[in-house]
């Protein structure tokens, strides 16, 4: 499972830091911030601190930003701007008017980039970044001295200049933080600040070709927007140093850096780059994929965000990396669909029964339950006729000892409607079973036998000449092993997708309500799972659905 947990009164270490902040007066109020990068969609990881930012804000009566990380013009694009707003509104929360872009600060991060040069604590490299890398040297060993380090205040100052006007091609120049190439945080090592890049830029245009670092520019963007507390994953811990750093020499406002563990899942991918690998090498149908652990997928398989949240806060908040559980996040959807789906009867691989007592022509509603867990849902009158049809699976003509549905000679409920009993079997030249033959109890109408008799399994089915044909895709986990992360470096990770992980049945034959749902409400498949139309292919003259869920896990006993 997942070492990821959080106390019975849902308070973590970063809510108690906070707490013990306002209560020592140390902040007025609280302010939080999501800063993503705008070069892909969110997924699963960025739902944990989207709910632990905003959640923060409003538990303190405080407020988040969202502030857009957009220091990269190469890889930003407005749809993923206009994609991830929609997500975290989604998800059920609101910056009001606190939309922020680190571009909205671009030309106070140049003038403090000025303002450090003139201090003596910024320097213009005219290396390579290769050769910068080189002399960074090791945790063990100083690094080396740019030959540049030493050039004086007005040479970097008309250097930084020309390179903002655009007189250097890109890798020309750097310009670098000057701190100490000893010192034992490799971070302090003379970080670069600025590069030069000759790129338009979604918000700014042609305005800019030198555009600061994220370790330059996002400790400032907090401190103009007077973040209290600037909450990151753990791998930006050793990035902590640079973030005090700038924010003492510049004497801004003191906001601070706290870390927790980033969520890692089991059987998926959770990165961002490895994400955008899946959709450009075509192994999944886009970011909405419903195989993909996007925000944006799993709302298109029938994720709920009340599922996520819920699942976001189940696995908790601490600094210790883990290895959270698939089934946490798939429980948290059983358990959100079960009280609100409503129940439909559905058959993924049909086999017909014909009932041969029954009156042919002859039609009659049957009243079913919505949901049993929700009074409230009501009943819906479903069609029963002389032809129906149930699951492949439901019959077998030499059944084991524990086999309890229906086979030759044995009895079965029909849900919500007859006992019925297996009389024949029909066969094609091949072998293959095609059709059963049955006979009904009408004295057994929507319950149990007036005689007592019992029967050990119930069915659920539709009938032949009232059912829609769909198109049901059934989803697997998007990875075959567990932990991607065990993987050795020299293989492609690409190896260990699950070549099962999309099965579609384009047979399947619903009861004619179903053509009803609209695009992205889940429902109930009785005895099979929860099942979502899909948003962008799904109509009402040929309904497509994705199975969200299965109704328990399906994986426990691989496990065992």
């Amino acid at each position: 499972m997942t070492d990821e947990s959080t106390s019975d009164a849902g308070r973590d270490f970063i809510r108690d830091i906070v707490a013990a902040d306002l209560a020592a007066g140390k902040h007025k109020g609280v302010v939080t911030r999501f800063p993503p990068e705008p070069n892909g969609y969110l997924h699963l990881g960025h739902a944990k601190s989207i709910c632990l930012n905003f959640g923060i804000a409003e538990e303190f009566g405080g407020r988040c930003h969202l502030r857009f990380d957009d220091t990269n013009p190469t890889k930003e694009e407005q749809e993923y701007i206009d994609a991830i707003q929609r997500d975290v509104r989604w998800l059920g929360f609101d910056w009001g008017e606190h939309l922020h872009f680190a571009s909205d600060y671009f030309e106070q991060l140049y003038t403090w980039a000025v303002q450090l040069i003139e201090q003596g604590d910024a320097y213009v490299d005219s290396q390579s970044l290769e050769e910068i890398r080189s002399q960074r040297g090791t945790a063990m060993s100083p690094g080396v001295d740019s030959p540049y380090r030493n050039r004086t205040v007005s040479e970097n100052l008309d250097l930084l200049t020309r390179m903002r006007a655009g007189e250097f091609p890109d890798g020309a120049h750097v310009l670098r933080a000057r701190i100490d190439m000893a010192s034992k945080h490799l971070i302090l090592r003379d970080p670069l600040m600025y590069r030069i890049r000759h790129a338009e830029h979604h918000r700014t245009g042609n305005d800019w070709c030198i555009y600061p670092m994220y370790d330059y520019a996002h400790g400032q963007s907090d401190a103009l927007e007077e973040v209290t507390h600037s909450i990151c994953t753990l791998e930006f811990e050793t990035h902590r140093p640079l973030y005090d750093w700038f924010i003492e020499k510049l004497g801004l406002f003191p906001s601070r850096q706290y870390e927790f563990a980033r969520l890692n899942l089991t059987y998926t991918v959770m990165s961002k780059r490895k994400l955008l690998e899946l959709v450009e090498c075509g192994h999944v149908d886009g970011w909405d994929d419903p195989r993909m652990p996007t925000l944006c997928g799993l709302r298109r398989r029938g994720y709920t965000p009340e599922a996520i949240r819920e699942f976001c806060r189940e696995i908790g908040v601490t600094r210790y990396n883990g290895l959270t559980d698939m089934v946490l996040l798939e429980n948290a959807l059983r358990g959100d669909r079960n009280r609100r789906a409503e129940r439909r009867m559905a058959v993924l691989r049909p086999l017909k029964v014909v009932i041969t007592n029954y009156p042919e022509g002859q039609t009659e509603e049957l009243e079913a339950v919505n949901n049993p867990e929700d009074a409230a849902a009501g009943t819906r009158m479903v069609p029963f006729s002389r032809e129906l049809y149930i699951e492949l699976d439901d019959f077998m003509e030499d059944p084991p000892r524990k086999f309890f549905r229906l086979a030759p000679g044995r009895e079965v409920r029909l849900r919500y409607a007859y006992f019925i009993t297996c009389t024949g079997v029909v066969k094609n030249d091949a072998g293959e079973i095609v059709e059963l033959h049955a006979t009904y109890d009408p004295a057994t109408k929507g319950g149990d036998a007036p005689d007592g008799r019992k029967v050990k399994s119930t069915l659920h089915w539709v009938s032949a000449a009232h059912a829609v044909t769909a198109e049901v895709r059934l989803y697997d986990h998007l990875c075959k092993v567990e932990d991607l992360g065990k993987i050795p470096e020299n293989e492609d990770w690409k190896t260990y997708l699950n070549e099962h992980s999309l099965e579609v049945v384009n047979d399947c034959r619903l009861e004619p309500s179903l053509t009803a749902v609209p695009a992205g409400t889940p429902v109930q498949f009785e005895r099979l799972g929860y099942f979502t139309p899909d948003v962008r292919t799904s109509s009402s003259e040929r309904p497509v659905f994705n199975r969200s869920v299965t109704l328990k896990d399906a994986w426990a006993k691989a496990r065992d």
